[in-house]
């Protein structure tokens, strides 16, 4: 991925998975709410530490569409909640 063509996301929910232990599934989206960028970890063990950063630079092939209007417009809200209150590599 050429980093022009990235997409800044920011990060607007982070859940564990039922169907998987140990999983944990950060959802990225843009500020307009009208796509996200999910990631999910795997913690193999309590000494796997990674640092999940307010913000990533996503391929544009891989953002999906916000469908939901409320759903858009929560993760619009805190999209812009997190940029305002964050540096987009700052360790949430």
């Amino acid at each position: 991925m050429d980093n022009e063509d990235a997409v800044q996301v920011w990060l607007v929910e982070r859940t564990y998975s039922d169907d998987e232990q140990n999983l944990i599934i950060l959802t990225y989206a843009t500020p307009d709410g009208s796509q996200y960028f999910r990631k999910e970890r795997a913690l193999t063990s309590s000494a796997d530490v990674r640092e999940t950063t307010a913000a990533v630079d996503a391929d544009p092939a891989n953002l999906g569409r916000v469908d939901e209007p409320a759903l858009r417009e929560q993760y619009a809200t805190e999209a812009r909640r997190m940029a305002a209150e964050h540096e987009p590599d700052d360790a949430i």
